[in-house]
């Protein structure tokens, strides 16, 4: 028989106050509703039935962290995910980026990396990736790690061409990786300009001066008053007039905003940072 599994909302505290005195992980400005529920699957994939035993357990097991740190931080990606969105890119933002004469990247929250192969990929096509430095980043060590290696589920690779050529891919999308039994390897040539890192969003600064940032998908997971430190650090890391992406269901219109950017493809949620 099913257990029911729920914790109050001062039991997820705890919970979160125990990950960032103990591992330096802060949560607690994450949107507390999804943060919950991705608490209570762990808990009931590790048939750990309480929030009690679950705090005993994070106390006592550094494994049992890292092993929620993967269900907790978002994990979810795919090679040109919205093919629509990448056709942009490719279309008007790469020629305005192809003026300088070193072009900086920042892949905010690149998860294992499929999204940052597939922006390598369009940077090699429009003859610009031996002038890029791209810096692929994630809170959790494991996905840069995985991102590091550039292996890739086979399973997903058919999906992932469909994707390529709706972006406007030209080439062959099987001569940038190589095929081994259940998984794929992306070819070096692409990822050797790129760096993977690890940072965190909610304590890290700014490292670099970029001409495009790319943080798709990530500020939805938190609150109203993180998303607008995130926004505000990624406005401090962005060159004149460089451009800033966001996901679909994201926006950067709050009131204290609005003076930082302007609207550069708004269909596609793509910024420009005002001068």
């Amino acid at each position: 028989m099913a257990v029911h599994i729920n914790i109050t909302d001062e039991a997820l505290h705890d919970i979160l106050q125990l990950l960032l005195d103990q591992y330096g992980y802060d949560f607690t400005e994450y949107s507390q509703t999804s943060l919950k529920r991705r608490v209570i699957r762990f808990m009931d994939i590790s048939q750990i039935t309480t929030a009690e035993e679950l705090i005993y357990q994070l106390h006592t097991k550094k494994t049992l962290f890292h092993k929620l740190l993967q269900t907790v931080t978002v994990n979810v990606t795919e090679m040109f995910r919205d093919p629509t969105f990448y056709k942009i890119l490719r279309e008007k933002i790469l020629p305005e980026l192809a003026t300088y004469p070193i072009i900086k990247i920042w892949h905010a929250g690149c998860a294992t990396g499929e999204e940052v192969f597939s922006l390598a990929i369009l940077l090699s096509e429009e003859n610009l990736l031996n002038r890029c430095r791209i810096y692929a980043t994630d809170i959790n060590p494991e996905n840069i790690d995985k991102a590091r290696k550039g292996i890739i589920t086979v399973a997903n690779m058919k999906e992932y061409t469909q994707n390529y050529y709706k972006s406007g891919g030209r080439k062959d999308f099987s001569s940038y990786y190589t095929a081994r039994y259940d998984h794929v390897l992306i070819s070096r040539e692409l990822r050797k300009d790129i760096i993977f890192a690890q940072h965190n969003l909610v304590t890290d600064t700014v490292f670099n001066e970029f001409q495009l940032i790319l943080c798709r998908n990530v500020l939805i997971y938190f609150n109203e008053s993180l998303q607008k430190k995130v926004i505000n650090l990624f406005y401090d890391s962005l060159s004149p007039l460089g451009y800033f992406a966001i996901g679909m269901k994201e926006s950067l219109f709050f009131k204290d905003l609005n003076n930082l950017f302007d609207s550069a493809i708004p269909a596609h949620k793509i910024f420009k940072k005002r001068n």
